[in-house]
């Protein structure tokens, strides 16, 4: 029979949880310079002790926040490359959703602005590695396997692509007009992809059973909408 859990390790987790958001809010609106530990425990409603009962630092509670921020986006994008369609599809489907969280203020202040500040770039790189690479070379695995682009070596591939949508959040981050650089980072990757693309699945002349690939303008036309 399940033992119950101890009341006081929920209200332990909740409280932990209530400074993360807090955090997270105010990371978001005002930066990592501007937020006092004071004020992320008031927000939370829980008093300055209870924080360093929890972290040891205004450092460990801000990537607690990087953490919590890069998760919620993990279960996004994974929900997605995880979805129906064609491994083509899923990955196109990917790109758009991932344009769209680089759109997202917490995305964009927390994980591309301030985290390689504060975590130090070494550090900041090997967290979003840790939470977004396996995505990316599950889905190159995928095209590879299903014959949709070239075989070429996947890890070198996942990493150059990796690279790729690494620069363009941060293109997408420091625009004036975000939502135009982002329709100009998905129309370059995908045109970067299309390049990789095996005869018959490029929207050329289809070879054997395959059917041909859906246009780079209609996908563009997706990624806009």
């Amino acid at each position: 029979m399940p033992t119950a859990r101890p009341r006081r390790e929920d209200y332990s987790e909740s409280t932990r949880q209530a400074l993360v958001d807090s955090a997270v809010a105010l990371f978001t609106k005002q930066g990592y310079a501007a937020t006092s530990l004071d004020a992320i425990a008031r927000r939370a409603r829980v008093t300055k002790g209870a924080l360093y009962h929890h972290f040891s630092g205004k450092q460990a509670v801000f990537e607690a926040a990087f953490g919590a921020v890069e998760r919620a986006v993990l279960a996004k994008l994974g929900q997605v490359v995880a979805g129906p369609g064609t491994p083509w599809d899923r990955a196109v489907s990917g790109l758009q959703a991932y344009v769209q969280v680089c759109l997202e203020p917490s995305y964009q202040r927390i994980a591309i602005h301030e985290g390689p500040v504060v975590m130090g770039w070494e550090r900041w790189r090997e967290a979003e590695e840790h939470f977004s690479f396996g995505l990316v070379k599950g889905a190159v695995e995928a095209l590879v396997e299903a014959g949709e682009i070239d075989d070429l070596p996947v890890e070198v591939t996942a990493r150059i692509l990796f690279g790729a949508l690494q620069t363009g959040a941060a293109i997408i981050a420091g625009a004036d007009d975000p939502r135009k650089a982002g329709t100009d980072v998905s129309r370059t990757i995908i045109r970067v992809l299309e390049g990789m693309r095996v005869a018959g699945h490029d929207g050329g002349a289809p070879t054997g059973n395959a059917q041909p690939a859906q246009p780079a303008a209609s996908l563009l036309r997706k990624l806009r909408g």
